[in-house]
């Protein structure tokens, strides 16, 4: 048996922990045997035991053959092209089909979601965000369904983007049929295919939700672009809160249906964003992990897009970046707050503050305006004291 028919196998054993999995694959294969006694001795149950042993003949035959394929991949837990932000969420996978190229999966990713039933708004400002995450150096990740996945995809490959799809069927049963050419054009242009299971896995509707998991798992930040309230949007923005990625939502027309998931996410405590920078900033400023993830120089800004500091992503922790006066900037809001509003809130004397949002003006965090000041810069290590006025 190879290696790499233990990790499908492996991957069909049900409840069975990732880690755990992979401990027990390192075991055998330094061992060089795959008996049902020494799967047994590892700690499976008898019927885990049995899941390995006896997995449909016709699916490993096939997904072992399709392996060989160009440019076909086996991503194993724990293994180099396995994205390291992937590997932090509580259930990741332990397999990861993958057509296109590997090395990805580890470049800076935001996911861009929505519904399938999409307004003419929500098509227009995918195609404006997909473009400039783009331009900021992200790959564009979505799952390839019709509506504003689709969109997102087509857009970023149009601006020259790469684009990563993650599919909730085996990778030759690519779903829907009426995305079958995006998804050659999505290879053709050095984008990503990829699936948790077997190639010959049709695509049932119980695989779509937990597929969400690994679109957010891959991605610093989720961007909803528009959502019904019963939208599978609201799912993969509830898996990005658990699994600590920030999530953004685009405000949409009062009345519309099809805003009303991103409203909600708003007023749950999403970031509201109206132009693609926003969500640069917000990376930006809040991202430590960043510098784990490997990119290849094929995949970097060009130098010179690295000047335009508006469009580049800083990776720096919040402890290199310097915030002056933080408890002063969390009480401005991004509408014209007066210096005594600001004062109030922070508890301190009007005439300190004064020289505290001067300094922070010459930071460029804050912008004076008539009657006040105005945030214009994003912190995510900044929060609001809670105080009403």
């Amino acid at each position: 048996m190879t290696l790499q028919e233990a990790w499908i196998r492996m991957s069909v054993v049900k409840r069975l922990g990732t880690q755990r999995a992979t401990g027990i694959i390192h075991t055998l294969s330094d061992r060089g045997i795959y008996s049902s006694s020494e799967l047994a001795n590892s700690g499976l149950l008898p019927e885990q035991v049995a899941d390995f042993q006896h997995i449909n003949q016709h699916w490993l035959s096939a997904s072992l053959k399709w392996l060989e394929g160009e440019n076909c991949h086996l991503i194993t837990f724990g293994s180099n092209f396995y994205s390291p932000l992937l590997a932090q969420i509580s259930c990741p996978p332990l397999i990861l089909f993958a057509e296109g190229s590997a090395e990805l999966l580890l470049s800076p990713q935001i996911a861009m979601v929505g519904s399938r039933d999409y307004s003419h708004y929500g098509e227009q400002y995918a195609q404006v965000f997909a473009g400039g995450l783009v331009s900021s150096g992200f790959t564009v990740t979505s799952g390839l369904a019709m509506g504003i996945d689709g969109i997102s995809h087509k857009a970023t490959l149009e601006a020259q983007g790469k684009t990563i799809a993650v599919l909730g069927s085996g990778l030759m049963k690519r779903y829907p049929s009426c995305h079958l050419k995006l998804a050659d054009r999505i290879l053709g242009q050095g984008g990503t295919l990829v699936s948790e299971h077997l190639v010959t896995a049709p695509p049932l509707a119980a695989n779509f939700p937990r597929r969400n998991r690994i679109i957010s798992g891959l991605s610093a930040g989720v961007l909803v672009i528009e959502a019904t309230l019963r939208s599978g949007s609201l799912i993969t923005a509830r898996y990005a809160l658990e699994q600590g990625r920030e999530v953004f939502a685009l405000p949409g027309p009062l009345g519309s249906t099809t805003s009303e998931g991103t409203h909600w996410l708003i007023q749950q405590g999403a970031y509201l964003v109206t132009e693609p920078n926003d969500i640069a900033e917000q990376i930006g400023s809040g991202l430590t992990w960043f510098p784990t993830i490997k990119v290849s120089e094929s995949l970097k800004m060009p130098p010179e897009s690295e000047s335009d500091a508006s469009e580049a992503i800083i990776c720096a922790p919040d402890s290199e970046v310097e915030l002056p006066f933080a408890d002063v900037l969390a009480n401005v809001e991004y509408e014209v707050t007066s210096v005594d509003v600001v004062a109030e809130r922070a508890g301190q004397p009007v005439p300190e503050v004064v020289g505290k949002l001067l300094e922070l003006e010459l930071a460029g965090w804050i912008a004076a305006v008539s009657g006040g000041y105005v945030r214009i810069k994003r912190a995510s290590h900044v929060r609001r004291t809670n105080v009403l006025i």
